[in-house]
């Protein structure tokens, strides 16, 4: 399997003090400045946007050069690699430059994984990352040092230089894959894969669905790629390709002799004859797709040889995700529930799935190309109202306009929220699930999810 990027395939060999030019001042930029600093490098960040303010004091402190508001193409041309933000696409125009010119681009996973010795956990999909990798990290630090980055928590680069753990457990998104060469984990974990992010991939599936998969790319026998059966889109690409790792199937539906399914509301995982068996009514997720990363995350720390009784507990007392169908608050006997985090179709699909009560829906934002067809069942039973929160909300208006009696638009959210407080009534629930991204409104998902509990606590 031939790595498609702009990086032709090549092996990333690191040249020491060599020049390292970091695009992007956030959180993935600030550390693997910091560790190419340690490392010898001669290290230069650009951000086009802002750098906050610590970040600033940080490279001030540490004698790192920087500049914002602008890239200096005759500082970042003469490097020698280059780390890119994933949030910077690479239709940018100094991307496409630096990447003309022959430099090699990585992404921050790749960078710090060469600095490192460490059994790395990837575990990427569509839906369900931040909740899967942060109970993974939840069961396996009861019994093994781990370290919990990638998208979610402090830098991987920073977190090697700082405090090199023997194992980590990484959310890994689709941008970041896109610029690995050499990056591979021990285990990999691949959840689901429906449409999203397309804009950054010319609007085509199919390039979407290679980037999900080179976090295999690089695998051995002697590594492994947990993933779900059931998953059509997962189950024709393996059809299809070869790939070296050790295959570790999960499904609800299926019987499988090694991995884990769903029997009589047990779930039951084996690996190499040595078999756990775990009752779901016990688990702390609930919902269909919370079983299924509960599965995963247990048989990672099953084939990490944790003990039976720490995961079993683990699954029991997990605290659950900020922004992922987060209960905030119940007032006047109506629900009001967090999902910020549902960034696309697929993931507002679990939301609204999970309802079982009349629903009044705060939706919109950054559509990224959205096909909402297959939400239309959960609107028709559950959806009493539709409360569109978007700078552009006529793609909503046009697709659901007729299913409910209500559906209003606004730009703020504390409007939103005291819309919906006026519509629901005792034994509703209020879900704020947008189906899109933040940025037209927000800095971010957290942003949105923080706002919209802010609102829920004034009213």
């Amino acid at each position: 399997m031939e790595a498609e990027n702009g990086n032709d395939g090549k092996k990333l060999f690191i040249e020491e003090n060599g020049r390292l030019v970091v695009l992007g001042g956030g959180e993935s930029g600030i550390g693997t400045a910091l560790l190419g600093k340690a490392k010898g490098f001669e290290v230069f960040v650009s951000d086009q946007g802002t750098i906050k303010e610590n970040y600033r004091n940080v490279l001030i402190h540490h004698g790192i050069e920087f500049e914002y508001g602008q890239h200096t193409e005759p500082k970042i041309l003469n490097a020698d690699i280059v780390m890119k933000s994933p949030g910077i696409p690479d239709k940018a125009a100094i991307v496409k430059k630096i990447r003309e010119k022959g430099i090699l681009v990585v992404s921050e996973i790749e960078f710090a994984s060469k600095f490192t010795n460490a059994t790395i956990i990837g575990i990427t999909g569509s839906n369900g990352k931040t909740t899967t990798a942060s109970l993974t990290y939840h069961i396996l630090k009861h019994e093994l040092e781990v370290g919990l980055s990638g998208n979610i928590g402090k830098s991987f680069a920073q977190q090697v230089l700082e405090h090199d753990y023997p194992n980590y457990v990484l959310e890994i998104s689709s941008f970041q894959l896109d610029d690995i060469v050499d990056f591979k984990p021990h285990i990999a974990v691949l959840l689901n894969i429906t449409p999203d992010h397309l804009d950054r991939y010319d609007y085509k599936f199919e390039k979407y669905i290679d980037s999900k998969f080179r976090l295999a790319m690089n695998q051995t026998k002697a590594d492994y790629l947990i993933y779900d059966a059931d998953d059509e889109v997962i189950g024709q690409w393996l059809k299809s390709h070869q790939i070296q790792s050790r295959l570790l199937p999960f499904s609800l539906v299926k019987t499988i002799e090694n991995g884990a399914y769903l029997d009589n509301e047990n779930i039951k995982i084996t690996i190499d004859n040595n078999q756990i068996i775990m009752p779901t009514a016990n688990l702390a997720l609930e919902g269909k797709h919370n079983i299924k990363n509960q599965m995963a995350a247990a048989t990672v720390a099953h084939l990490l040889k944790i003990r039976k009784q720490t995961i079993r507990e683990s699954l029991e007392n997990f605290q659950g995700v900020e922004h992922r169908l987060e209960n905030v608050l119940k007032i006047n006997k109506v629900q009001y529930i967090n999902d910020s985090k549902a960034t696309n179709v697929n993931a507002t699909y679990y939301a609204l799935e999970s309802m079982e009560t009349p629903t009044v829906w705060i939706v919109g934002g950054q559509d990224k190309g959205n096909d909402y067809t297959e939400l239309f069942p959960f609107v028709n039973e559950k959806v009493k109202a539709i409360i569109c929160l978007g700078v552009d909300n006529q793609k909503l208006f046009d697709t659901f306009g007729n299913m409910v009696d209500v559906i209003v638009e606004t730009q703020f959210m504390s409007e939103a929220v005291k819309i919906a407080y006026k519509i629901a009534e005792a034994g509703d629930t209020v879900l704020l699930s947008p189906a899109c991204a933040s940025f037209d409104l927000f800095e971010n998902y957290e942003d949105r999810g923080r706002q919209f509990k802010d609102a829920v606590r004034n009213l």
